[in-house]
């Protein structure tokens, strides 16, 4: 009698009841049979399954369906597009020729399904197996998935067969939040075309709008998908009309599909090899490949992830950064398929990474250009545009002894964050840190996480502020982004402060509190505009420093989530500004001052006098606590003393005893005030920061 053996039978032993086995069909659909066999082999003990067949058993098992050899005794199930397309799948790494290698890229607004239609053209063409999926597949953060918002770019490389014809489909899922456009920008530069993603059920908003430019500033094919056609609100005929009229795209051949539900996935890959042109052919010239991002490993250095625009790349080629004039060896390259998988070559137009020992971050930066040692090129590719920081904070770690930490950390997240800009600073309060640069508050929040969790570190992060612009009198132009850096009032002329123009998408039934937002932070109006008779377009410009705090959010829960906003920086505008300070016994407090509009300045200084003094605790003698505008004082508390009963021994008599000993009491504490020093406590700093978020 022949032996049935299947790998997986240590989990069903022979007297597993039918009842048990269905219990358990996550591992296989249907109880064991006899009339079933999946290998036949001679009386025990069995030979192991060849390769081929464990897998093809393993994955039909795991995946939820009938294996082959299983189908092939008998059974009706019917393999899914991904089974189909997992063989081509498979063979990702076989070479194609440059007429089929596609480029392209995913942009949308936030949450309008980006990562969800990635997740599923990687499904669809076997890029990653059914048993390995999982939500938000290429991000790879648990920063991304608990927020369930794309930080990074991620690249994968996929293989598709159309017409009987191979194609490598190099896919960059890329982020939606407007605080990481400078990621997107980046992307579209290694790229022939884009993919629009916008959903059938909230139409064109702010990033849509700003991503499709981007696009368009650097050439490409773009393809509008409508998503989200399986909502029960999805209009998909109002989302291609608002897309013509807005943008100026021709709908009249988007795409239609549900990337949660699977439809029309198949219809955009055919669109991507049909429409996207390919990449162009100079693979005989001398090599010149974009670098595009980057990351630090510890075991392998710095991992370079690369697009070869003209040459070829080849392993333990000696390898020359233009920029940084450094030559290494190439020990191993690679594409990204989404994991790391090694090769022999990359040519023009593909997509890869590279690893070469590099230790120094600096070494190897995002832009560069990577060409030959011994055949260099005779330029550098154009390279990314300087991300300007819009919000700064400071960084300090809690234990001083961190700083050396701190230090590394930042150069090793700058290497795969190139918005962030850093440089040291030093505070009475809090010690040796960091000045850094943000393009949002989003991003200085990530940062911090990214820190605290990456790299072990306890920090202390200050109130974000923008750069000020100082004219001086003697025509000198001064920039500061630290209060204490600002010059004395008898040196400047004025202060001028950024402003940005700030577009905001919104409902018409929420145009009145938004407008009123606008008018609450100093915003001057600009137009408004219906896009379509719902929707309408309010148009502001406002100060940088107004929207760095709440606007955000206020934004949000005035329009009950429906409103979405794009910002960009204008200029310098003269504004009256002042210097906040805050002096607690007649000295200045230097970390608590902030550079604050003359017309907030009263309510920003009553609430930081009455905070700290709820957080500094009592003296022996009286503490004035006052809010300055240079020598003025604009709002005061004092701290009562902490005082002896020196009444307790006299049960009566004359009153100018008693009168006495209070005066005894009142020439101490004189004395004591005068040489005495308060403390003010890490925890009331801490507070009085998260206060200066909160109002300012």
């Amino acid at each position: 009698m022949a032996t049935n053996f299947c790998p997986l039978t240590s989990f069903f032993p022979q007297s597993t009841s039918p009842q048990q086995w269905r219990s358990r069909r996550h591992f296989c659909p249907s109880p064991p049979s006899k009339s079933i066999s999946l290998f036949h082999a001679p009386p025990p003990p069995p030979p192991p399954p060849s390769s081929s067949s464990s897998s093809s058993c393993l994955r039909g098992l795991c995946g939820g369906v009938f294996c082959r050899a299983a189908a092939g005794a008998g059974s009706k199930a019917v393999a899914s597009d991904a089974e189909l397309a997992a063989d081509p799948g498979q063979d990702r790494l076989l070479k194609v020729p440059i007429s089929n290698i596609r480029n392209f890229c995913i942009i949308a607004h936030i949450d309008h399904g980006k990562s969800t239609l990635a997740d599923k053209l990687l499904q669809i063409t076997g890029t990653v197996q059914k048993r390995e999926m999982k939500e938000q597949f290429l991000d790879n953060m648990d920063l991304e998935r608990e927020r369930g918002i794309t930080i990074k770019l991620q690249a994968a490389r996929m293989r598709y067969i159309l017409n009987n014809e191979p194609y490598c489909l190099n896919l960059i899922d890329t982020p939606g939040h407007v605080d990481f456009s400078y990621e997107v920008s980046r992307s579209l530069a290694a790229c022939e075309g884009a993919l629009l993603v916008v959903d059938a059920s909230q139409g064109v908003e702010a990033q849509t709008l700003a991503n499709v430019y981007l696009a368009l500033e650097n050439n490409l094919e773009i393809i509008p998908v409508l998503n989200k056609i399986d909502l029960p609100g999805a209009e998909p005929d109002r989302a291609a009309k608002e897309i013509e009229e807005i943008i100026g795209l021709d709908c009249s051949d988007a795409i239609h599909c549900s990337a949660k539900e699977g439809i029309g996935i198949t219809e955009i890959l055919n669109a991507i090899v049909t429409r996207i042109p390919p990449p162009k052919d100079t693979a005989g010239g001398p090599l010149r490949a974009l670098i595009f991002d980057s990351y630090y490993d510890p075991y392998r250095g710095v991992i370079v992830y690369f697009r070869v625009v003209d040459g070829t790349v080849k392993k333990g080629d000696r390898i020359y950064f233009m920029a940084s004039g450094k030559d290494y060896i190439a020990d191993e390259i690679g594409v990204l398929s989404p994991y790391q998988l090694q090769v022999n070559e990359l040519y023009a137009g593909e997509v890869g990474y590279l690893s070469a020992s590099i230790r120094s971050v600096a070494d190897a930066r995002v832009g560069d250009t990577i060409t030959h040692y011994g055949r260099k090129a005779e330029s550098s590719l154009p390279g990314y545009a300087e991300a300007t920081p819009m919000v700064f904070c400071g960084l300090f770690p809690v234990d001083a002894d961190q700083f050396p930490e701190l230090r590394d950390a930042l150069e090793k997240l700058q290497l795969n964050d190139a918005a962030l800009k850093f440089e040291p600073e030093t505070s009475s309060a809090m010690g040796f840190g960091f000045r850094c640069g943000f393009l949002g508050l989003l991003h200085m929040e990530i940062v911090q996480e990214r820190l605290e969790r990456e790299y072990n570190l306890n920090l202390i992060t200050t109130a974000p502020s923008v750069v000020y612009r100082v004219n001086c009198v003697d025509d000198e132009i001064v920039e500061c982004s630290n209060p204490s850096l600002l010059p004395e009032p008898g040196k400047r002329r004025s202060i001028e402060e950024p402003y940005v123009k700030i577009e905001i998408l919104t409902p018409k039934e929420y145009i009145g509190s938004l407008m009123e937002l606008g008018q609450d932070r100093r915003g001057v109006f600009k137009e408004m505009n219906y896009i379509t008779e719902n929707r309408a377009s309010i148009i502001y410009e406002l100060p940088l420093a107004e929207m760095v705090g709440d606007f955000f959010d206020q934004l949000k829960s005035r329009s009950k989530g429906y409103a979405s906003m794009e910002y960009s920086l204008i200029g310098y505008r003269e504004s009256d500004l002042v210097k906040l300070d805050i002096q607690i016994n007649g000295e200045l407090v230097e970390p608590l001052s902030t550079i604050v509009h003359k017309d907030k300045a009263y309510s920003v200084g009553r609430a930081l006098t009455q905070k700290l003094k709820e957080l500094i605790p009592r003296q022996m003698f009286k503490v004035p606590i006052q809010a300055c505008i240079g020598s003025k004082v604009i709002a005061s508390e004092s701290l009562s003393a902490i005082r002896k009963d020196v009444l307790s021994k006299c049960y009566g008599g004359d009153i100018t005893r008693k009168k006495k000993l209070l005066k005894k009491q009142a020439e101490g504490k004189k004395r004591m005030k005068a040489i005495g020093k308060v403390d003010v406590p890490q925890e009331a700093f801490m507070a009085v920061l998260r206060l200066e978020k909160e109002v300012i």
